[in-house]
């Protein structure tokens, strides 16, 4: 039975001359898990809030949507409230309660449930997401993976038939990616749930996915079950899409030469099978010591024995942290939900100040760096890089850098930074108009104006398509190599690993480990990615990329 129809939509914001859905049509059945994927600033989004009709934005539309055989227009907003759910990208646009408990129960208040309906339905979904310790916080106090989940339980309440989302995974470690994606699998196959999910972290999704949907400029370009995509993609050998494809199949594809349907591994285990079958090939070690790739000079940045909390009664997030980061770096720094990453940044940027320790930048207390010595040296890149915006426009936010740095011949920086970050198309345009990628690029394009000597950011890759995020890696490569230390907080394992020179894992309060990305990510479950988990105990080479996998096998 079809529970959702969209039949030649297309919409065009106001003030903008394109169309963001063309002529968009899509069907799903009941019970259908749908991945919508592609590029950022195709539609995906739009076409999502468009399906969530209270949420449907502002702009010349035409075309219909049906839900359940009737057109959503015919419906009234209580039945669309409870039976289509829809998660947000950035989870601060969805939560409006200064305490968890009044947030999780906010939808239910309002549609006037009684008392003995919500005590029963959140006893049993708090409990199911395991988040009884947090009842009491404030969403203020949670971190960006737990805001999300805060979310998903919040929405899930209402027991909705049809659940959006808008990339869920992006703000979540890797561990807690896996429980949610299983969680929602679970939804589907035991529920019954129909899910629409846009994201750009695909690897675990095309193995479950009934249905995927890659979208460009509005419109469709592939659409199937995920073997039928993924061979239609490599029979045009589309460059674009390509990186879409999860590396266990691309590196199938690879060695196999013809695209074989039903030969195509989706999963681990699938991969695993087929690797099997694959002859040996003498295995080398390539590691690189730790030391090698310390700079033997003064740590540019040093944390010692740093104890921070939030407030005198909270428990500690930093304890006896030590971490030096040296000039020249690529540093990551990875580790669970609310394990204290952001807060580590926020130290190291003077945003905070240790209650026991030190934070030296340069050999000086980084909380006694004040104002333009400050922002002259130091740029921090957010989680939600709206935080940065201060202006109406991208343009007129470069210029306000411009005059606070007394930057010369300013007019062409600005103009090579739009090109850089391949986002001259939005000069003029608002920042809150642009996607979450978008936002992203805009931001660091006028930070870095400044020519700054450490660069600190906070998810750099949240919000990004594959393609993107390979431009933006060659960004941050051709910065790095012209001497600029990078410190990336980052919950994307694969980006590390391809990347970054030096890892660290952050474990209760306190730098647990760090080293190199293969001796940091080779061998674990979670914390590593898709192609080692595939290659280890093979009878081929263990690699942590595709990249390694396409040069030494």
């Amino acid at each position: 039975m079809e529970i959702l129809a969209v039949d030649n939509i297309s919409f065009q914001y106001p003030d903008m001359d394109e169309y963001v859905l063309d002529h968009f049509s899509m069907h799903v059945s009941e019970g259908d898990f749908v991945v919508v994927c592609g590029p950022s600033g195709c539609g995906k989004t739009t076409l999502l809030r468009l399906l969530k009709h209270e949420l449907a934005p502002v702009g010349k539309q035409s075309g219909t949507i049906t839900y359940a055989g009737k057109n959503v227009l015919d419906y009234d907003e209580r039945t669309l409230i409870e039976d289509i759910g829809f998660v947000f990208q950035d989870p601060e646009n969805q939560i409006v309660m200064d305490e968890v408990m009044q947030e999780i129960v906010f939808g239910m208040e309002n549609l006037g449930y009684s008392n003995f309906e919500m005590r029963k339905r959140v006893a049993e979904m708090v409990h199911f997401f395991g988040m009884e310790d947090l009842l009491d916080k404030k969403p203020s106090e949670l971190s960006g993976g737990q805001k999300q989940m805060l979310n998903l339980l919040s929405v899930l309440l209402l027991k909705p038939k049809v659940l959006l989302l808008d990339e869920p995974t992006s703000q979540l470690d890797p561990v807690a990616a896996k429980d949610l994606i299983v969680m929602l699998e679970r939804l589907n196959k035991e529920m019954g749930m129909t899910i629409i999910i846009v994201e750009h972290r695909l690897e675990e999704l095309f193995a479950i996915a009934d249905q995927v949907v890659m979208m460009e400029k509005g419109a469709i370009t592939y659409k199937g079950t995920s073997r039928e995509v993924i061979e239609s993609v490599y029979t045009n050998d589309d460059k674009q899409f390509i990186p879409y494809i999860p590396s266990v199949a691309r590196l199938y594809l690879s060695e196999e030469k013809k695209p074989i349907q039903t030969g195509i591994p989706l999963t681990v285990k699938e991969s695993k099978a087929w690797l099997a079958s694959l002859d040996s090939k003498p295995k080398e070690t390539h590691e690189q010591p730790i030391e090698s790739i310390l700079e033997h000079t003064k740590p540019l940045l040093s944390v010692k024995k740093a104890y921070f909390q939030y407030d005198r009664y909270a428990p500690l997030i930093l304890k006896n942290l030590s971490l030096d980061i040296h000039p020249g770096e690529f540093f990551a720094l990875v580790g669970g939900n609310g394990s204290g990453k952001t807060t580590l940044l926020k130290l190291c940027i003077g945003m905070i100040k240790a209650q026991r320790g030190s934070a030296k930048f340069a050999g000086k207390d980084i909380h006694k760096l004040k104002g333009k010595e400050l922002y002259e040296r130091m740029a921090y890149l957010p989680q939600n890089p709206q935080t940065y915006f201060v202006q109406d426009t991208i343009e007129k936010e470069m210029r306000s850098v411009m005059e606070q740095n007394d930057i010369q011949d300013g007019e062409q920086e600005m103009t090579n930074m739009l090109a850089l970050f391949g986002i001259r198309h939005l000069r003029h345009r608002h920042p809150y108009d642009c996607s979450g990628g978008e936002l992203q690029r805009a931001a660091l394009a006028c930070m870095l104006l400044a020519q700054p000597d450490i660069l600190f950011v906070d998810e750099p890759t949240k919000g990004l398509d594959p393609i993107a995020k390979e431009n933006f890696a060659n960004v941050l490569k051709d910065l790095h190599e012209k001497g600029l230390t990078i410190v990336m907080v980052t919950h994307d394992i694969e980006f590390a690993a391809k990347h970054v020179e030096r890892c660290a894992m952050l474990f209760d309060g306190e730098v647990t480990v760090d080293g190199t990305p293969d001796h940091l990510f080779k061998g674990n479950y979670f914390y590593t990615t898709a192609i080692n988990r595939a290659t280890r105990l093979s009878n081929r080479q263990e690699v942590l990329t595709l990249e390694e996998a396409f040069d030494q096998w």
